[in-house]
């Protein structure tokens, strides 16, 4: 019998590192977990401590590059398969494609994500020094790479980044500063430290005193940052009101049900009370023209007549125009515009969902969805003014990219938003876990510009957000029901909104550049 190979042995024990790294993941995927928010809000925080901590340690006793890539290969996706694998729902029970195609489709697609962190790890093990400091901040540095590349490159899905898993952690107060990927970066970076320091050859003055100084870390910010406030009240609290339709998505684009659907969301957007009522994503799913007769005109017409305002999910447009993912922003004041509406269509489109990308065609004719080829809307959108709070409507998955509604903040079309609305259907994408996912993510866009959020969704999350991440009322999820509440905007500028708004994500790239050429360029010890 022949004996193994060289490159043989190297394979095997590069599918080792990959299940040493795919076994840390677990802990990482479970910090996106609902059932672990349910066990306590800090549970998502100590989870992700101890992944980044088993990852750290594995990465640590890696001796090759291509080693600490299996390893980061491994935990990327599999926390991205458990952060993200309510894909499956849409693409097998919505879309009809096989169940191994679609399970398939979502694993291939978390592992080609994965690849960025795969090169950050490979990276860090070629480039360490060897001494704690260094390499814990060369860490950072490339962590934060990795996830600004999937944030951004093929028009990025960011979804489930690490910060999110930060959002009751007392990390969560360097949100207005940093962001998320910030937050991120820093909770890597502290974490390499306190492990290296116990895995290199250091002194116990040393071990001691940086244990000290994280905990002392951790009180600050806890004690010092949190309290810090960029904002101010902006005139007086809405009366607002949010609709959950909770209608079935194997329904929704039926013509036979969409009466029903139809005549629900406007007896209530007709009926609501208040300064301003919010209808979900689609909540009108056809063009204003394939309506019943006179059915849009007599949707738009109380608001235009009376002292109330309303935002509604619509799509819009024509063949000759093209067709937008759109909000509708009506009140007296609309009349006179085109339409008789404020307009806004949604700029961050979803892959195969509203655009389909090159050479995908076959992939998507296999699936049984209404998908559509939409025309992207501005990235620096102005805002719907309602009772001189200035509301800033997004679609679905774009509160996902905070440093393009950080746009917003800066530009001069109106004054910067007051409070944000994000209008949603996730009912995609199973009833729980992405719902759980996305409140993480609205309730971090909260924090980091110290707005309140609305969410108009058509299964859940339907909920008000406070200036500092705190849900203040909600409906039950996957049920159909009508939110009434009080909501206070805010005025002024966050760090983040400052930095993000004129330059987007590059300030932190940057930063992180500098820092990993900082650490590579100093001889090692």
């Amino acid at each position: 019998m022949s004996r193994p190979t060289k490159t043989t042995r190297r394979g095997v024990k590069g599918l080792r590192w990959l299940g040493a790294g795919a076994a840390a993941g677990v802990l990482q995927a479970l910090a996106f977990s609902p059932e672990m928010t349910r066990l306590t809000p800090s549970a998502p925080f100590v989870a992700t401590l101890l992944a980044l901590g088993a990852l750290v340690l594995l990465l640590h006793s890696v001796e090759r590059p291509s080693q600490g890539a299996w390893a980061g290969w491994g935990f990327g996706t599999v926390w991205l398969v458990g952060g993200t694998g309510w894909m499956y729902v849409s693409l097998h029970r919505f879309g009809g494609l096989p169940s191994w195609l679609a399970g398939g489709s979502v694993l291939l697609l978390c592992a080609a994500l994965s690849l960025y962190l795969a090169l950050a790890c490979a990276a860090w093990v070629r480039w360490r020094r060897r001494r704690w400091l260094p390499d814990a901040v060369l860490l950072g540095a490339l962590w934060l790479l990795a996830e600004a590349a999937r944030a951004l490159i093929f028009t990025g899905f960011p979804w489930a980044a690490s910060g999110y898993a930060l959002v009751d952690s007392p990390l969560v107060a360097l949100a207005p500063w940093l962001g998320v990927y910030g937050m991120g970066q820093v909770l890597i970076t502290v974490v390499a430290a306190v492990v290296l320091v116990f895995s290199y050859q250091v002194s116990v003055r040393t071990r001691a005193g940086l244990l000290a100084g994280t905990v002392a870390l951790l009180w600050a910010a806890q004690a010092w940052l949190a309290p810090v406030s960029f904002v101010r009240a902006h005139g007086r609290p809405l009366d607002v009101t949010l609709l959950q339709g909770n209608v079935p998505q194997s329904e929704k684009f039926e013509p036979q049900h969409q009466g029903e659907a139809l005549l629900w969301h406007a007896k209530q957007l007709v009926a609501a009370k208040g300064d301003l009522v919010v209808a979900p994503e689609t909540a009108i799913p056809l063009l204003p023209s394939d309506l019943p007769p006179d059915f849009w005109a007599a949707l738009l017409k109380p608001f235009h007549q009376g002292g109330r305002s309303a935002l509604i999910g619509v799509p819009l447009g024509s063949f000759e125009h093209g067709y937008t993912n759109s909000v509708i922003g009506v009140s007296k004041d609309t009349r006179g515009l085109e339409g008789g509406y404020y307009r806004y269509n949604k700029h961050h489109l979803v892959p195969f969902g509203e655009f389909i990308p090159w050479g995908f065609r076959w992939f998507v004719d296999m699936m049984n969805m209404p998908l559509g080829d939409f025309t992207r809307g501005p990235r620096n959108a102005p805002s719907f003014e309602v009772a001189g709070q200035w509301v800033a409507p997004n679609i679905c998955y774009e509160d996902l990219f905070g440093e393009e509604l950080a746009a917003r903040f800066v530009g001069v079309l109106s004054p910067a938003p007051t409070i944000l609305a994000n209008v949603s259907n996730l009912a995609w994408f199973g009833e729980e876990v992405a719902i759980h996912q996305h409140l993480q993510i609205a309730r971090l866009r909260s924090l980091e510009f110290q707005r309140p959020t609305i969410r108009s969704t058509n299964t859940g999350a339907t909920v008000v957000i406070d200036h500092l991440g705190v849900v203040t009322d909600a409906l039950t999820t996957n049920t159909e029901g009508v939110l009434r509440a009080q909501v206070q905007g805010t005025s002024g500028l966050t760090p983040f909104a400052r930095w993000a708004g004129p330059w987007g994500l590059w300030p932190l790239i940057g930063l992180a550049v500098a820092l990993v050429l900082a650490v590579i360029r100093r001889p090692a010890s």
